[in-house]
């Protein structure tokens, strides 16, 4: 692979011709159509082509060249691309010209965000490449790095550490103008200079190293990581792929920055990751990522959420065609039949997957641990915002005794709905939930007492009248209904059913 070389003259000009030519992801859709747009998401590359080989805009030659990784004719790259040509992207590192082509060496492509979109390159995909991927492969954007994106909280910061940055995603999302990114791999920290450049995005700087070592003694407000955090044997054969093995054995990787990352956090400073655990001869995984926050040097509040689990069969599958080798071709059962021996060798059931949010306690006695299952499916809108509102009525509600939350008042969160379940002809209902259309699209089964509360939290009343006036209404006692109620009116403003007024 050539080298890439985000040079800022010719990158400034790329910028300019990309805007020029208006290539936006949904100019590209309107280009191929929606067909093609949906065959390309599964890989297949042949409706797109078909479609731009009649299409003459400047959209469709960059489509073609930049999305797809498809030869283009040099005058028709030139045409699209009038400051840069086929010279610039040369020079670049993302293109050679053959025989009166422009032949692709790397991707540059739109992507949307909420807000706005960002052109991101990367490596050819599997697509574009026609087979195994290469080792050093950098990955573009994913559906883990969107995920982690989505993640990210909103709220502005200090310093950013992006950990593992691949093609520099996280830290083109990242709420703060001075950004470090590491990652082991040179190719990809050229590759997040170039899309800095390229999307405008200042205040970035580039280490290369493993895990914190080149950071070593410092502290970041915020730090986000996409981390290699795939589970690979360590045994001759089996590819190791960059963007995805950080050559560590099992889950030894996410295991390590759990421990490591609390030196690196200022005070009060936020840990953000995606990654996978093991279960292991009966023990539960969530336990395990538990364990490995307690052997924390430096304290953390800790929120995991585990969104899968997967058998030992279906994650080998899973990485072996990731990287490029389909079943039924050549060394695909032996890629699987060492996956498999690896985990047998550990005791491995199961694979977790999901999101850890951790925190240097400001005050060097954590508050936060919730370690919890969460599998059903999420809304489109981004979590950031609802872990960032989830935090800061935590740490509202951890100064807050009995009598002070008694006294506080409530308003129901607008995407909040209520259900109600009633056996045939029964008159009272046998079961009631309280639904959240948004965050982490929770449902709570409550009683009738806290359905009363949650339904009457208009924000005039406190919690404390309302538990008296529903206990005299249920004819219970009121003291003995407080202190059942209280804690659960505690979960249910953290997990953002009830809002503070």
């Amino acid at each position: 692979m050539p080298e890439i070389t985000p040079t800022p003259d010719i990158v400034a000009g790329l910028r300019a011709d990309l805007l020029e030519a208006g290539y936006t992801s949904s100019a590209v859709r309107d280009t191929w159509g929606a067909l093609a747009d949906e065959a390309v998401g599964h890989g297949l590359r042949g409706p797109a082509l078909a479609a731009l080989a009649v299409a003459t805009e400047p959209v469709a030659t960059l489509a073609r060249a930049l999305f797809l990784g498809s030869p283009a004719a040099v005058a028709s790259v030139d045409a699209a691309l009038p400051r840069t040509g086929s010279a610039g992207l040369v020079a670049l590192g993302l293109a050679e010209v053959t025989a009166g082509e422009v032949v692709p060496l790397a991707l540059v492509r739109p992507q949307e965000y909420t807000g706005g979109e960002w052109w991101i390159a990367s490596d050819l995909d599997e697509a574009a490449v026609g087979g195994a991927l290469p080792t050093g492969h950098v990955l573009g954007v994913g559906g883990a790095s969107l995920t982690l994106a989505g993640l990210q909280l909103p709220t502005p910061v200090g310093r950013v550490l992006d950990l593992g940055s691949g093609c520099g995603i996280q830290a083109l999302r990242s709420a703060s103008d001075t950004v470090v990114v590491t990652d082991i791999s040179e190719r990809a920290l050229a590759f997040t200079r170039l899309n800095a450049l390229l999307n405008d995005r200042r205040g970035i700087e580039t280490r290369l190293g493993s895990l914190f070592d080149p950071v070593a003694g410092e502290e970041f407000d915020r730090v986000v990581s996409n981390p290699p955090f795939v589970i690979t044997p360590r045994v001759a054969g089996v590819p190791a792929y960059e963007y995805r093995d950080a050559g560590l054995a099992g889950d030894e990787l996410v295991r390590a920055f759990v421990t490591g990352v609390g030196a690196v956090l200022a005070p009060g400073g936020v840990a953000q990751l995606l990654g996978n655990w093991e279960y292991r001869g009966g023990e539960d995984g969530l336990d395990r990522v538990r364990a490995w926050v307690d052997a924390s040097p430096v304290p953390l509040d800790a929120w995991i959420v585990e969104r899968e689990q997967l058998d030992p069969l279906a994650y080998a599958e899973l990485w072996v065609r990731d990287g490029g080798t389909a079943p039924g071709t050549p060394g695909y059962a032996t890629l699987v039949e060492a996956w498999l021996a690896d985990f047998a060798a550990r005791g491995v059931t199961a694979i977790g997957f999901g999101y850890l949010l951790l925190r240097r306690a400001a005050s060097g006695t954590p508050t936060l641990r919730r370690f919890e299952r969460i599998v059903q499916p999420l809304g489109d809108g981004s979590l950031g915002t609802h872990l960032a509102e989830a935090l800061a009525a935590h740490d509202r509600l951890t100064v807050l005794d009995d009598d002070a939350l008694a006294a506080a008042t409530f308003v129901v969160a607008g995407d909040v709905t209520e259900a109600r379940h009633h056996l045939p002809g029964a008159e009272a209902p046998s079961v009631i939930e309280l639904r959240q259309g948004g965050g982490l699209s929770r449902t709570i089964e409550v009683d009738p007492a806290l359905a009363a509360l949650v339904g009457a939290s208009d924000g005039d009343l406190s919690v404390g009248a309302l538990v008296g006036a529903i206990a005299q209404l249920l004819d219970v006692d009121a003291t003995a209904l407080a202190a059942d109620v209280l804690p659960r009116v505690q979960e249910l403003v953290f997990t953002g059913f009830l809002r503070f007024t």
